[in-house]
């Protein structure tokens, strides 16, 4: 089970960047204006909206790829077994020290001390 966790976490890492990296390719729609008086992607490798088409297609299944790994990380997370400890703080080893013995107190001297 570790072993398909770390994959499925792995992935999920990678398309988060790969995600991030997409939408950041994009341009806004401000960006069309400057298109439409020949400046922009007119002359790119996809065309003038060939490049929008496929960095929105691109980006909506990554999206789902990361939806998916979302969800299989937090069933992962949910079905693991409980651990022998609840906490963090249960495997600290607590030291007990014995409480320290009073001196008998003289009462002969306490009532010499004035008020």
């Amino acid at each position: 089970m570790d072993v398909y966790y770390s994959i499925t976490l792995t992935v999920h890492i990678l398309v988060g960047l790969g995600v991030i990296g997409l939408v950041l390719l994009q341009h806004g729609k401000g960006a069309d204006m400057g298109a439409a008086f020949g400046s922009g992607s007119s002359g790119s490798l996809f065309g003038a909206t060939g490049s929008a088409n496929f960095l929105s297609r691109t980006t909506a299944v990554l999206a789902t790829v990361f939806f998916i790994t979302s969800l299989t990380l937090a069933y992962m997370a949910g079905s693991r077994p409980a651990a022998s400890s609840s906490s963090v703080m249960d495997a600290v080893k607590v030291e007990t020290t014995a409480p320290a013995v009073s001196a008998p107190v003289d009462d002969s001297k306490a009532k010499d001390i004035p008020k």
